[in-house]
């Protein structure tokens, strides 16, 4: 069941996908403002705000490419999406110990920080949930064979499976 032909698993990580983009490109925005008014300033661009870019660029990036349909099934995105999933842990370690403790003290560039820290997480969290699912959906939908030959493809109605017993 779904709409126009899509299942309704498609149409879950379809939505589940176009979140995940659109909080990549919020981290990309918020971070990028450091950056933008360092490079403005002639100032030193630290490598923590380029490592959110790029975590950033690359969850916006694969986010996009999950929208179609059939690359899901490979089991190399199960992989790769939790490889984003550690590189987000990895982004919120490294401002959380920067700035969640921190007092913003009325200055809003802290405060936009310290909110940039939580959208990380929930970065984090929605691929978690992504790798997740994937994997469940690469293991519900994978190609079963004979486990000799090869040859025999393996359902997952018992009636079309060799038990080698028959009544």
């Amino acid at each position: 069941m779904g709409i126009l032909g899509m299942t309704v698993g498609y149409l879950l990580f379809s939505a589940l996908h176009f979140i995940q983009f659109v909080l990549a490109i919020t981290v990309c925005g918020l971070y990028g403002f450091d950056l933008q008014r360092a490079r403005s300033q002639g100032k030193y661009i630290d490598g923590n705000w380029v490592y959110a870019e790029v975590v950033g660029g690359l969850a916006a990036l694969t986010a996009i490419l999950y929208l179609v349909p059939f690359i899901l099934r490979f089991a190399a995105v199960t992989i790769w999406t939790f490889i984003i999933f550690v590189l987000w842990i990895a982004l919120f370690g490294l401002f959380g110990n920067m700035y969640i403790h921190e007092d913003p003290e009325g200055n809003s560039d802290i405060q936009r920080m310290k909110n940039a820290v939580w959208v990380d997480l929930a970065n984090a969290l929605l691929w978690l949930i992504g790798f997740i699912a994937s994997a469940a959906y690469w293991w519900a939908h994978r190609e079963r064979r004979s486990r000799f030959t090869g040859r025999a493809h393996l359902g997952r109605n018992p009636s079309t499976r060799s038990t080698g017993w028959t009544a």
